[in-house]
């Protein structure tokens, strides 16, 4: 029995370095099986062969009908769960087409201000907005902009709700802890608007993953921790021709801009070229964060938002806010291109 053990677990292993699908290197355990169990039923009992691989066929033939259980009860699982979600798909609201009347009720206050009105809350249903990070800014941003009714909402994270994001990361609950942030974040959404759609991507952006997802969508929005990640969001959204508005906090102070080089702005690096050097920019976890600070910051993200869908007011464009918190204080700079960015300075 050791042996053949050995065997399966050393196909799996030569499966999983050739790259081969999972399907695969089951396929070959079950070849394993067959070839085991025709030995037992074969050989005679004193054949060195059959004593090799241990057991009887009768226990051979009992694990295998054991196993057969759990895979067709894991098949009638699988069976149940797709004909609840077709049932599911049947009976939801859908994202887009027409307002049904609670809708038209619940975005009324909308609908009244000027400058959204009808058209613009038509034009915020029929939107897309990616949300990189379902963290402290991702969080109102999120739920903000799911309540304002965004058609299509995605959200980029891969990481987990735990007990320390609780203090200011206001889209996740206690009962949700140990959960991915973006099937936490999409449980929130939709128990506050059923009548949007939510995307998680339970993933870490990549470069690939970045060019295939902000095609799809008309606005990102990065709320990421880190300097890698917004150095990729910036790229790839200047390469999309995307428009991008990124935030960022530390301690007391919060910025928030929105980078639009393909109607003139200036892009991400053009303001920052360099990431600082390590120490220079603590993150939350190390130089602590005011709890209410990235709900501010957030919140500003799903405002500029919903101006640069439904084109309200003036945005953030070519200028960047800065929030100070501790002493209550507000300011806006003119951001201008560098010419010699090497992101979308090229022409």
């Amino acid at each position: 029995m050791g042996l053949v053990l050995g065997l399966a677990l050393a196909l799996w292993a030569i499966g999983a370095l050739m790259k081969v699908p999972p399907p695969g290197r089951w396929a070959m355990i079950a070849a394993l099986y067959a070839a085991v169990l025709a030995v037992q039923l074969a050989l005679p009992a004193p054949h060195p062969l059959k004593r090799a691989i241990g057991g009887s066929p009768e226990g051979w033939l009992a694990l295998g009908g054991a196993v057969a259980a759990v895979l067709g009860y894991r098949a009638g699982l699988r069976a149940l769960r797709r004909r609840a979600a077709r049932h599911a798909s049947r009976q939801a609201p859908v994202a887009s087409g027409p307002f049904r009347a609670t809708e038209l009720d619940r975005y009324a206050r909308h609908i009244v201000l000027r400058e959204i009105g009808g058209p613009g809350q038509k034009r915020l249903k029929q939107a897309k907005v990616l949300v990189i990070g379902a963290g402290g800014l991702g969080s109102p941003a999120l739920m903000y902009l799911g309540a304002a009714g965004v058609g299509t909402l995605g959200v980029v994270d891969d990481d987990i709700v735990s007990n320390s994001n609780l203090q200011r990361q206001v889209i996740h609950t206690d009962a949700r802890i140990g959960l991915p942030k973006v099937f936490s974040a999409k449980e929130a959404i939709l128990g506050q608007n059923p009548f949007v759609e939510v995307r998680p991507y339970n993933r870490r952006l990549d470069e690939t993953t970045a060019r295939l997802l902000f095609a799809e969508y008309d606005l990102i929005l990065d709320g990421s921790d880190n300097f890698e990640t917004r150095y990729l969001v910036n790229r790839v959204a200047v390469e999309t021709g995307t428009p991008l508005v990124a935030a960022a906090i530390a301690q007391w102070e919060g910025q928030i801009s929105l980078y639009d080089p393909a109607r003139g702005t200036p892009c991400y690096a053009c303001i920052f070229p360099e990431a600082p050097a390590p120490g220079l920019a603590p993150s939350c976890a190390e130089a602590g964060v005011v709890g209410p600070l990235p709900g501010v910051m957030g919140t500003m993200m799903a405002v500029e938002a919903i101006k640069a869908l439904t084109g309200a007011g003036e945005g953030l464009r070519g200028r960047m806010l800065i929030y100070d918190a501790l002493y209550a204080d507000t300011r806006v700079i003119a951001l201008k291109r560098r010419p010699g960015c090497p992101v979308c300075g090229r022409g």
